[in-house]
């Protein structure tokens, strides 16, 4: 069983205004029989942090395109970590951000 992971997101570029103008969440994802991976907590984003206009934020199982997200300071795409387990021991970071118009 995966332990608890207590993670720092962070939305900014607009991005926080899906989130009740909050830019940094401190959150602690529950335990679960497997380890967690990008996909999963996107969907734990939506429905626990997401206040509003998803569409703008989500699109299938990924987050939309032009939306910039970091893991630990780096491109979670260039990675290859969509479907990647978290194996962190330590915080992690996730940085989403909407792209400039």
């Amino acid at each position: 069983m995966a332990a608890p992971i207590a993670i720092h997101l962070e939305f900014g570029g607009g991005a926080e205004l899906l989130f009740d103008g909050v830019k940094e969440h401190h959150v602690t994802l529950p335990s679960q029989s497997e380890p967690w991976d990008v996909k999963q907590l996107l969907v734990w984003i939506q429905r626990n942090l997401l206040r509003e206009r998803p569409e703008l934020f989500v699109q299938a199982d990924s987050v939309r395109p032009g939306i910039l997200v970091l893991i630990n300071d780096a491109d979670w795409e260039l990675m290859l970590l969509v479907n990647t387990q978290s194996e962190t021991r330590g915080p992690s970071a996730g940085v989403f951000t909407l792209p400039s118009t």
